[in-house]
């Protein structure tokens, strides 16, 4: 299986009626999520997998009734620090296929995430750590 091959693809859909009369689509991969947009003026951006740090899923009640999700990825990426994939189908199984993907993709570049770790430094004797 290629490491590159897409796992879900979701188009963006309007709250209303879940219909996708849109031309976003999120394209979501072992490696890489990929966000496609526009129709005249086209864009795509990518993210690495191993960028992603966390993920939430937030559904609004209209997004409920038509059962629709969006999922807010949370990155170390230098030009989108938050990427959103709103309003798709299926947004529980694709937010946690991302969660485990990214953890995945972390660990098979051998990359930690440091971005939170902390340590109080008022306690430690700078002789101890020598």
């Amino acid at each position: 299986m290629d490491k590159n091959e897409v796992k879900y693809s979701a188009r963006k859909r309007w709250v209303f009626f879940g219909l996708p009369f849109t031309f976003t689509v999120y394209n979501v991969g072992d490696d890489l999520l990929t966000i496609d947009t526009g129709f005249l003026n086209q864009q795509e951006n990518d993210c690495y997998m191993y960028k992603i740090n966390d993920a939430k899923l937030s559904r609004s009640l209209f997004e409920r009734m038509f059962g629709l999700g969006t999922v807010t990825c949370y990155t170390g990426d230098t030009t989108d620090k938050v990427i959103e994939l709103k309003h798709i189908k299926d947004s529980v199984e694709i937010k946690d296929y991302i969660v485990k993907a990214s953890e995945a993709a972390r660990i098979r570049r051998r990359t930690v995430n440091m971005q939170n770790i902390t340590a109080d430094l008022d306690d430690v004797d700078p002789l101890d750590l020598m």
